[in-house]
């Protein structure tokens, strides 16, 4: 598989993403502005892809010139900017080169990545529905899109505490295949350099840009070379401001920009959208004996060992290679402060159904991310001025299949149509908006709207008024159901419950944190300024420990955030940011909302391959 290469080196804290040549005035009375060169990266993709398109397929040319001095930063332009390398990004990139070629257009499409490699932050289940790829790119199956495990078997248990009881699957997955999410996104990174885009991992947009009107004009990333007590390290860089006429966030679900654009401009307000509900999934990839591995088999599970009042459930996917994907996903709007997702999920896999898959075999990988799970409430109005909203920064996974990434797909191949028509046929963004409301996207989301939902009054419930939707209705009933609280509202005082006791991990099907987090190849610079900030520091001493036993604690699959005790023997609050595998859980689930998650250095984070 592809290899992107990182434009950051850890080992000496360098942005490589501007290779500057400097050249100094030689007269002592007056310097004249620094020269840079900007000299476009190679990636060695494969034998079948071309590593560069031509140099006139970009408005703005491969060398750029520079002023500045010591603090002012480095400017580039471009006609797009997208911000993040998932799939709706990519398929936003790829959509406006095709676009140009097809129409003979000359737009230059930039793509910032905060990972350290194309799809180094992308995790997901996944079983994959091709349909918005196959609208991207018809010739996906010629093209060796790795994209080659159709779903074979499709089933669906509700556990107790010592048996599965088979239920009639809802999902219909006949015609989708189980896949790497990120194996595929780096496919789609391969796809969009051979039309000229360019992809600069290791990019960690910090700030949105704007012009005197209030309008979106790029974005800026953060200073590189910081140490933590604010001083500049001696490999101390200024960050980049990355200009775009039409700017698109595609940061994933909670992403850290967009959230502030949602803010500034109104957007849920606008869009008439409730606020968005989140689930946490934590999810691993073992290789098992060759014996008890079904390419292609599906299995879901709700029930034991969540309770009745808890939304969520498992996923056991296998993939090729002899690997399965094996995941739990919990509603983030549970009450108990006491539950804790990553010790429910090393508790699950011990269930008698579901321990004989694993027994004998070996974990690969171990990550974490939040998924959006409003659906078609939750929805904001995505444009504002100068760009728009794409992906799972908006919200469009479907909750009744468990799937978002053909929606994130096709709001990005949307959005990409109307950026185009803005560029170059003066036409208006709100088309994005308009072409959502009349795409497969919504029809698909209406019909689902009112499932996750339903299972605010408990499982039993849950299942009764989703089974009457999913099965009678089809999504036709006469009302649109609501959200409950907003997930950190959610959490009860921990008065109202007893702790949970989790048994130990057995190093052998469950694992201590430590030990999965070396799974999942996460590194931070460490002296760097905390990307994890309190906007209150005592609201963790005086509230969340006191009032809620400390949840930060828990709900943390990294174990960021724990409690020591200091000289005088009280428990403070300490931040382990360099655990952080960017899931999002603590920016959502905080009961006071004090905690709030913004891009550490590029580069930094998680380093999935086979997610």
């Amino acid at each position: 598989m592809l290899k992107f290469c990182s434009i950051f080196s850890k080992s000496k804290s360098k942005n490589l993403f501007l290779l500057r040549s400097r050249t100094k005035s030689t007269s002592s009375s007056q310097s004249s502005p620094a020269a840079y060169t900007f000299s476009r990266r190679i990636f060695p993709y494969s034998k079948h892809s071309s590593l560069l398109a031509p140099a006139s397929i970009s408005r703005v040319p491969p060398s750029r010139s520079f002023a500045t001095d010591s603090e002012a930063r480095d400017s580039i332009e471009y006609d797009v900017v997208v911000v993040g390398a998932g799939p709706a990004g990519l398929s936003a990139a790829i959509r406006l080169k095709q676009l140009c070629h097809q129409k003979g257009a000359d737009l230059s499409v930039c793509v910032v990545e905060k990972g350290a490699e194309v799809g180094a932050h992308i995790i997901s289940g996944n079983v994959f529905e091709p349909r918005a790829l196959d609208e991207l790119l018809p010739q996906w199956k010629q093209e060796e899109a790795p994209i080659n495990t159709p779903v074979s078997s499709d089933k669906f248990w509700f556990l107790t505490k010592n048996r599965a009881i088979s239920l009639p699957s809802p999902f219909h997955n006949k015609g989708n295949y189980v896949i790497s999410l990120s194996q595929l996104v780096r496919w789609l990174g391969a796809k969009a350099e051979e039309l000229g885009v360019e992809i600069y991992p290791g990019f960690a947009a910090s700030e949105i840009l704007y012009d005197t009107n209030n309008k979106v004009i790029g974005i800026g990333t953060n200073d590189m070379g910081i140490a933590k007590d604010g001083s500049k390290k001696e490999n101390f860089q200024r960050g980049v401001e990355v200009k775009g006429r039409i700017t698109l966030l595609a940061e994933g679900c909670r992403g850290s920009l967009s959230e502030k654009i949602m803010g500034r401009y109104n957007l849920r307000e606008k869009g008439g959208a409730e606020h968005q509900t989140y689930a946490l999934g934590i999810k691993e990839v073992w290789e098992i004996d060759e014996r008890k591995h079904q390419p292609g088999a599906v299995l879901h599970t709700l029930g034991w060992p969540l309770d009745h009042k808890t939304y969520g459930g498992s996923f056991l996917y296998h993939m090729k290679d002899n690997q399965i994907s094996i995941g739990f996903v919990v509603a983030l709007n549970y009450q108990n402060p006491f539950m804790n997702p990553y010790e429910e999920f090393q508790k699950f896999k011990h269930h008698p159904a579901i321990r004989p898959y694993l027994e004998g075999g070996t974990v690969i990988q171990y990550g974490a991310r939040t998924l959006n799970e409003g659906g078609f409430q939750s929805i904001p109005y995505p444009v504002f001025p100068g760009g728009a909203i794409i992906g799972c920064s908006a919200g469009f996974l479907n909750v009744p299949k468990i799937k978002g990434t053909h929606t994130a797909m096709k709001s990005g191949m949307l959005a990409a149509e109307a950026t185009f028509g803005v560029l170059n046929e003066g036409l208006d963004m709100d088309m994005y908006w308009k072409a959502l409301r009349n795409s497969w996207i919504w029809d698909e989301l209406y019909k689902a709207r009112n499932y996750r939902p339903a299972f605010e009054n408990g499982l039993i419930p849950g299942l009764a008024l989703s089974g009457l939707e999913h099965y009678l209705l089809r999504g036709k009933h006469p009302f649109t159901l609501k959200h409950g609280k907003a997930d950190h509202e959610a959490t009860n005082a921990a008065q109202l419950h007893s702790p949970i006791q989790y048994p130990k991990a057995d190093g052998i099907l469950s694992f201590d944190v430590p030990t999965s987090l070396h799974r999942s190849n996460t590194n931070h610079e460490h002296d760097q300024p905390p990307h994890l900030r309190l906007r209150d520091p005592k609201i963790p001493e005086t509230v969340n420990l006191p009032v809620y036993a400390a949840p930060e604690s828990r709900y943390c699959p990294a174990r960021v955030y724990e409690y020591v005790a200091d000289e005088h023997n009280q428990l403070k609050l300490q931040i382990n940011a360099q655990n952080c595998l960017h899931c999002k859980a603590c920016d959502i689930k905080d009961p006071k909302q004090n905690i709030e998650w913004t891009v550490p250095e590029g580069g930094g984070g998680p380093g999935y391959s086979v997610m």
